[in-house]
């Protein structure tokens, strides 16, 4: 993890080195090749080559649920009406990215982006245009450490924790193996939000295509990348004193699904997602 420099005072000016440890895969590298993208290493898509090769499926599976994050952040902005958006688990630039989306509805929402891979770190400029009268910012930190994330995007004034925030935390929970601590991520980050705040998931579950889903993850910690999955009800207790926003916890090819949406088999499909509202 590379916490101990402060990416998110760097103007394009001032570019640092960063260790990108292209010999080790890494998830938003893997994800990234996944989604087509160029900025993988060796290592990244010999893990996701390996993998598909297991669960072929995953690809699609994976591309579904960036179109779920448009759509979501989409609803969000114009539907609910939130212009706070707070990003953990960015991951690298794949267009359109979240501001993108809700800044077209709204010029003048702020989002914040939370990540900490390095890679990802060099491409927070690309990230940070947003539009002139909203607000773009990139903050390297850990998912790990939810406490420190809200100190430091209350610290810089980014947003207003006294206004709904949507919380974003998109394919990024099956990342922390430990329930216990997923559990208490998310209750520490929702915590100080107010009434009418938002949490937008969505994260592996089993429940589509379990021997396929479970060798995928499988495969995935064998090869250094902790992952878990969990069952669709095991998901649904993160929305725990929420009130979810209809369709509800669902596949998320059916969660207001578009055109592209509609056309995938369900067995295709191994992520789950919803938003929840904060009473």
């Amino acid at each position: 993890m590379s916490g101990n420099l402060d990416w998110s005072r760097l103007t394009p000016d001032s570019p640092k080195p960063v260790d990108l440890r292209t010999n080790q895969p890494h998830s938003a590298r893997v994800y990234d090749y996944m989604l087509g993208g160029k900025d993988n290493f060796a290592a990244d898509r010999k893990v996701a080559e390996e993998v598909m090769a297991l669960s072929p499926y995953l690809r699609v599976s994976v591309r579904a649920n960036r179109n779920f994050m448009v759509r979501v952040a989409r609803h969000l902005a114009a539907e609910l009406g939130i212009t706070q958006f707070l990003d953990i688990g960015t991951g690298l630039p794949t267009s359109p990215n979240l501001h993108e989306v809700v800044q077209r509805v709204n010029p003048e929402a702020r989002i914040v982006y939370i990540d900490n891979d390095p890679i990802v770190l060099q491409h927070a400029r690309a990230l940070l245009v947003g539009t002139p009268t909203g607000r773009t910012s990139y903050i390297d930190a850990d998912i790990h450490d939810p406490q420190g994330i809200l100190d430091t995007v209350e610290a810089q004034n980014i947003l207003d924790l006294n206004k709904p925030v949507a919380l974003c935390l998109i394919a990024i929970l099956h990342f922390i193996p430990d329930e216990q601590e997923a559990h208490e991520i998310v209750r520490k980050l929702l915590r100080p939000l107010p009434s009418g705040s938002a949490l937008a998931l969505s994260t592996i579950a089993v429940d589509a295509a379990p021997e396929r889903v479970t060798s995928a993850v499988a495969a995935f910690n064998a090869r250094g990348i902790a992952s878990k999955t969990r069952t669709r009800a095991e998901v649904d207790l993160f929305f725990e004193g929420l009130d979810i926003v209809p369709p509800g916890l669902v596949p998320v090819h059916h969660w207001h699904p578009d055109a592209e949406a509609r056309s995938l088999k369900d067995d295709e499909v191994s992520m789950y997602g919803g938003i929840g509202i904060k009473r």
